[in-house]
């Protein structure tokens, strides 16, 4: 591998067989000069990106980040991989650099972001939430800055979105299909039109696409909570039999049943939004 540019001590473009791909280690760069060569032992990591613009864009990112945001966001996708048994793909260490710079930036100016998506990702996805955890203690211990759970939200979307974005295109058509099937369930049972603008519609659809991604993954929710299930059960019996033909359709389309946990949660979502009230 010869060095095609150099971004900082620790990062270089090189060139690998004809392919351009950025390379990582402390010090790597130091003291060389384009041309020269780069073993394989005195690199850390190697950034393989599947695109022009994202190799250039990554580059310039790169160069204007300081070395400990760089570490940090190292650390964060092993640990993420780790906890998650997999290997990701490479973009998800340009779009948490760009993420956390700026998070960096705005916690400077005290401004501090909430997440409409909190209970739903500390609810049904704790394994992505605990990422999102390590990473504000990582911000705390290369920056001395204590952020809000809302932030860690926020990069654990992150590798969720990559997680899903690995779907191909057909089965997204077809999640879009179900959603759209769900939500004539609940329409045509109340014989309502949904007000497309609310708060309480927006959390259904949400609450709709995370039940669905777990549906693919066969992920049951279930904490047992059949207390709560039976209050909402009798409270709201228009809602309970609107879900048991959602729980219908789902045994049909994906030979799964709900757990009394999404049971209650569905209810709680459609019995708001057909009240109209946010």
């Amino acid at each position: 591998m010869k060095i095609r540019q150099i971004l900082n001590n620790n990062v270089a473009l090189v060139d690998r067989g004809g392919n351009e791909i950025i390379v990582y280690s402390k010090g790597v760069s130091f003291k060389k000069k384009v041309g020269q060569p780069i073993t394989d032992n005195e690199i850390e990591k190697i950034y393989v990106l599947d695109s022009e613009d994202r190799l250039e864009h990554f580059s310039y990112l790169l160069q204007s980040t300081d070395e400990q945001l760089i570490e940090l966001v190292n650390q964060l996708v092993k640990y993420g991989e780790k906890e998650l048994n997999t290997t990701l793909n490479d973009y998800i260490y340009l779009a948490l650099i760009d993420h956390i710079s700026f998070a960096i930036e705005r916690s400077r100016k005290e401004q501090f972001l909430t997440s409409p998506l909190t209970w739903n990702v500390k609810k049904f996805y704790p394994q992505y939430f605990q990422i999102g955890i390590h990473g504000l203690q990582l911000l705390k211990e290369f920056y001395s800055i204590e952020f809000p759970e809302d932030e860690a939200v926020s990069i654990a979307l992150h590798f969720i979105n990559q997680q899903f974005d690995e779907a191909t295109l057909e089965d997204k058509v077809n999640d879009v299909r179900t959603l759209r099937q769900i939500l004539n369930i609940i329409k045509y049972h109340f014989n309502v039109e949904f007000d497309e603008s609310s708060l309480n519609y927006s959390r259904l659809i949400t609450h709709l696409q995370f039940f669905i991604e777990r549906l693919h993954r066969k992920e049951n929710y279930d904490e047992e909570s059949s207390l709560l299930y039976e209050q909402v059960k009798e409270m709201y019996p228009e809602s309970y039999e609107a879900v048991q033909k959602i729980a219908i359709y789902i045994l049909g389309k994906f030979d799964q049943k709900l757990t009394q946990d999404e049971y209650t949660y569905l209810i709680l979502h459609v019995h708001r939004v057909v009240q109209r009230k946010d």
